[in-house]
């Protein structure tokens, strides 16, 4: 017998959904319960049947044969990494390119797993696990038992292009970031001898899908000093972010004039423009410490994928159509595109190989982490009560219960634990058992009677 588990569910009010609900219930408002079966039945992906798969089948090669006409001018050359992730990303989710068989120990039931392509900032279900990896690396790794705050970087408009064809200045953004927040924050302290603990991310998308490269942190609201003592900082107001905004407007010029990237007169130029020339810093979002969930939410959003599957459709007259969030001057939530302006926007995100999108700073980078906690690993915090955290481990069936609330390993039959009991990447034997998959009429890879032997 199957257990049950209660889950709660709040229908939008007026919904049909929350009107026939609460008629059944005889109450007219107020949260409903109901049962449902646990656990849920993991469902592999077809990703072949989303508009976002389709429109990257179809309308790639036409790109990149007008990217150099149409866009290299502003974009630069049309990069190789661009077609290996695309061809990578076709190949995701798909079995004829590989897969794994998992086998139920109890009642021989099974199935076929298959690969992910694992490319960066591009793929949204490979994505979605590197940044559950990412926040739980955070969590139980990294991060110090006290307050973070949410700090975001953003360059003006002006300088962005310089950003998309020159990547490899990406890497100053976050340097400056860091050097801004420990220049602050040591002056607020008055002291010299403490740092604060920073992770930055570097995001190059905007809500749009345009090229926006900004840095998304999480940062110690506070600093440390060696063997383990931290101070929290003072309340966040409106005369630190100005503070913080005007050292990252003059450290990132500075840098780009150090690196030829430009001029001192057009530096001097943007240091005249009003509201500290486009460049800000937004801090007003704490994390306590006693949040874990809204900071691994936050971490995870830091990572998150350019576009989530669910968001783009393809219309019937050949134009992409794009969910984006409320734009606060037209209040459009939609952003109607030509696809091989979606392809170029897309494939803009896609990160240079082995750059590393992800820094580590101050009390919480490699060479400094272990000699800004005490001697036992812990820090001592005034006024902050530190929360031990469980290890757990990194898998993928684990990854999926967390995101999806299904065990990818429960057997669909008896709920035993299924296990991985070969891997198949012969292209000859794809083939075969695929043809007898799709034989037995069971297109969904979903066999109830196990694949011919290789």
């Amino acid at each position: 017998m199957a257990l049950l588990s209660l889950r709660l569910h709040w229908p939008s009010a007026g919904s049909p959904e929350a009107c026939s609900r609460q008629k059944a219930a005889g109450s007219a408002e107020g949260p409903l319960f109901f049962v449902r079966e646990a656990p849920a039945v993991y469902r592999p992906r077809r990703p072949e049947r989303t508009s976002f798969y389709r429109l990257l089948e179809k309308h790639f090669a036409e790109f990149t044969l007008v990217h150099e006409e149409r866009y290299e001018r502003t974009d630069g050359p049309l990069r190789g990494i661009v077609t290996r992730a695309v061809d990578d990303f076709l190949a995701c989710g798909r079995p004829e390119s590989g897969f794994a068989r998992v086998v139920c120990p109890e009642c021989r039931a099974e199935y076929l797993v298959a690969f992910s392509c694992r490319t960066r900032n591009f793929c949204p279900s490979c994505q979605q696990k590197r940044a559950l990896l990412f926040a739980e690396k955070l969590r139980e790794d990294v991060l110090a038992p006290v307050h973070h705050r949410h700090l975001i970087f953003a360059i003006p408009v002006a300088l962005r292009g310089l950003f998309l064809r020159e990547r490899s200045l990406l890497g100053l953004l976050p340097r400056c970031a860091y050097e801004t927040v420990r220049r602050v924050y040591q002056e607020l302290h008055g002291t010299r001898d403490s740092l604060p603990g920073m992770v930055a991310s570097i995001q190059t998308f905007g809500s749009q899908l345009q090229w926006n490269p900004h840095i998304h942190s999480l940062v110690s609201d506070g600093v440390f000093f060696r063997g383990g003592d931290f101070v929290p900082g003072r309340l966040h107001d409106e005369t630190i972010e100005r503070l913080l905004t005007e050292t990252w407007r003059r450290l990132v010029l500075d840098a780009l004039v150090d690196e030829d990237r430009l001029s001192e007169g057009f530096r001097d130029q943007l240091l005249s423009w009003r509201h500290q020339g486009g460049f800000s810093v937004y801090g007003r979002h704490l994390i306590l410490n006693d949040e874990p969930a809204r900071l691994a939410h936050m971490a995870r959003y830091a990572v998150r994928a350019p576009a989530a599957l669910d968001r783009v459709t393809a219309t019937d007259n050949g134009r992409v159509l794009l969910e984006i969030p409320r734009d606060p001057h037209s209040r459009a939530t939609t952003l109607v595109l030509d696809p091989i302006e979606w392809v170029r926007r897309i494939t803009n995100q896609v990160p240079a190989p082995r750059a590393h999108m992800v820094r580590y700073y101050g009390a919480y980078s490699n060479r400094s982490r272990k000699l800004y906690r005490s001697e036992d690993g812990e820090v001592c915090v005034q006024g902050v009560d530190p929360e031990p955290v469980s290890a757990s481990q990194a898998s993928w069936a684990r990854l999926l219960r967390q995101v999806f609330e299904v065990d990818p390993l429960s057997c669909p039959r008896c709920s035993a634990q299924m296990r991985i009991v070969s891997v198949i990447t012969t292209q000859t034997v794809i083939d075969r058992i695929l043809r007898h998959v799709r034989k037995t009429g069971k297109d969904d890879i979903w066999g109830a009677r196990a694949p011919p032997a290789a």
